[in-house]
């Protein structure tokens, strides 16, 4: 039976973290306490490797030194016990453990206590564990357990105190804003909570706390920001979760150039706080525009070339229809230099083809332009030679070069070949490790059309502020509309994002009319704010980084989940606790809910 065999502290206090000791340590007698990363009985002595969050410490037990009762208790040590042991700092009597921070030394101990016993784990509790992920979400309690997601959350912390001291120091003001709120349904679908005062009626958890801190402005408080909590109902990858953390900001009397301004600022002194990384600014700007045109993304990575090349006016009038009906359709022919890969077998390139079509395309067009200068291509057969070298040519393509291409509309040409640079850099080890591309990406489009609602719908949100001079356009021609938008981008993924704040009541009118809302459906849905515009709003704007997919970056991780706590699946529930879960029906009934579940199909 777990804990028949424990003790209690019994006035003990721990001296010190295991991975706080070293050789200006010999010497001390300390008293440590943590878990039993493994044991050795070599018969007169027993090895102990000691584990807290700070690292891991050996332990020397010795008869002789520690006592019979001691030295029996310690011989029934195991993985995870918890104990404290008191000892002395002595220099390590083996080789140094280069592996350890606290290699050089080791403790004799003299005195033992278990504070509890443990199960037999259901993985080895150890850094890189290759444990599948769902059985350490399962026992998740126990997978925080290890080194290297230890590590992560300790520099999450020190990443949280960095952004606070920074914001602090620049005269924002933290300040906490609702997570009950008013649902409005423009973007992501909401978390709904059901009241019971209220019966029929619903909260929202919020999906960011962007009208509050439009509000805070109109109350003047001048600069705030809140490390928030947030949740999107929405499907899940590798950097989005449910619920997730950003940094909020907001700032009133600037124009975009002052909040890009603190906001690269504050991502230098936090990187160089937190993990010692240099941030040259000012951050690398480029337009929606032009991010699309070079790299066919709005979060483009910008570590490797490999950039877009609009090749439509070189195939315009071939001989091959493919090419041809893209352009004559309004599309656009674009293609890729896969520098010396020319020689790639045909599987691989099938395989990319694939893969091109997961993101929209019909298919993936292809050119080799072979070591002794002669053409392999999927469209030889209908292009002249002559026609072949000066695709090759605008495509830069040289002997040995894999030149790929995708014809279609520019949306998907954009997403296809966007999507192919990033898998074909990974493929072929292309990204550097350990670098850190920053960039800024400005002038988004105010709004994008909607098939599915036959509307415009908000790019960010509503109350993005046009750039002056296409404000005329939203009358003619919403589509062309640029905004005072602007994302911070890091190593291909989108950090954060903002822009400046609509705050004159003839634009925001024009702004709904563009997205299709009545006065009146707009007051429905924003009305304690457009009643608040009324009293005099000063001009402001605001951004919000994603704190997760920051520790993320910054750590090397390759899931979001590594960097929080207790995260959650693909599915949105939780391995651990089994949430979300049924309840019973006296709680259902109080909040006046009936449940129509879906019939399985038979």
């Amino acid at each position: 039976m777990v804990g028949k065999m424990t003790e209690s502290m019994k006035g003990l206090r721990r001296t010190h973290r295991c991975g706080e000791l070293s050789a200006a340590n010999i010497g001390q007698t300390v008293t440590v306490m943590g878990w039993v990363q493994k044991q050795r009985n070599k018969g007169g002595i027993v090895f102990l490797d000691l584990r807290d969050r700070a690292g891991i410490l050996q332990v020397i037990f010795e008869e002789s030194e520690c006592g019979a009762e001691n030295f029996e208790k310690a011989g029934r040590l195991r993985s995870e016990f918890v104990a404290a042991i008191v000892g002395t700092v002595a220099k390590r009597q083996g080789a140094v453990n280069e592996n350890l921070a606290t290699g050089e030394i080791e403790v004799r101990a003299e005195q033992l206590r278990i504070l509890s016993e443990s199960e037999t784990p259901p993985f080895p509790v150890e850094a890189d564990s290759r444990t599948k992920e769902e059985l350490r979400l399962k026992y998740r309690y126990l997978d925080l357990r290890r080194p290297d997601i230890q590590k992560n959350l300790i520099l999450r912390s020190r990443i949280t105190a960095a952004i606070r001291a920074f914001m602090t120091g620049e005269g924002f003001l933290e300040i906490e804003t609702p997570i009950l709120c008013k649902s409005t349904p423009e973007g992501a679908r909401d978390y709904l909570v059901p009241s019971r005062v209220h019966p029929g009626n619903f909260y929202a958890l919020p999906q960011s706390p962007q009208l509050f801190k439009q509000l805070l402005m109109c109350s003047g408080y001048d600069r705030y920001f809140q490390i928030a909590k947030c949740f999107r109902d929405e499907d899940l990858r590798a950097d989005r979760q449910p619920e997730f953390t950003q940094l909020d900001m907001e700032m009133s009397f600037v124009d975009q150039e002052d909040v890009m301004d603190a906001t690269e600022r504050m991502v230098r002194s936090v990187c160089e706080e937190a993990v010692g990384l240099s941030v040259e600014l000012p951050l690398k700007r480029m337009t929606w525009q032009e991010a699309m045109d070079r790299f066919g993304s709005d979060k483009p990575d910008t570590r490797f070339g490999m950039e877009l090349v609009d090749v439509s006016e070189t195939v315009a009038g071939c001989g091959f229809g493919v090419f041809t009906s893209a352009i004559e359709n309004g599309g656009s022919v674009r293609g890729i230099n896969v520098k010396g890969q020319a020689q790639m077998p045909r599987k691989k390139i099938d395989a990319l083809v694939e893969f091109a079509k997961g993101y929209g395309a019909k298919g993936l067009a292809y050119l080799c332009v072979m070591p002794d200068g002669t053409y392999k291509s999927s469209f030889a057969k209908f292009m002249e030679e002559q026609q072949l070298r000066a695709l090759a040519e605008a495509m830069e393509g040289r002997p040995g070069d894999l030149l790929l291409f995708a014809a279609d509309s520019r949306k998907i040409v954009w997403a296809v070949l966007g999507a192919l640079r990033c898998e074909l850099a990974k493929q072929l080890g292309l990204i550097e490790a350990g670098k850190f591309n920053f960039l800024w990406v400005t002038q988004f489009p105010l709004l994008e059309f909607s098939e599915e609602e036959n509307r415009y719908v908000a790019m960010h949100h509503p109350f993005t502020m046009p750039q002056e001079e296409d404000l005329p356009l939203l009358d003619t021609d919403p589509g062309r509309v640029r905004a005072k938008a602007y994302d911070i981008v890091l190593n291909g993924v989108e950090l954060g994002g903002g822009s400046v704040r609509i705050f004159q009541n003839d634009v925001q009118e024009k702004m709904f009319e563009a997205l299709g809302f009545t006065r009146e459906q707009a007051y429905e849905r924003f009305g304690f704010l457009l009643n608040a515009f009324k009293y005099g709003v000063p001009p402001h704007a605001g951004l919000a980084i994603g704190l997760d997919r920051f520790v993320m970056l910054l750590t090397g991780a390759e899931n979001i989940r590594e960097v929080i706590a207790f995260p959650k699946v693909k599915d949105a529930s939780c391995l651990m606790s089994n949430a979300p879960d049924r309840v019973e029906d006296g709680q259902l009934e109080e909040l006046c809910i009936q449940l129509a579940l879906p019939q399985p199909e038979e």
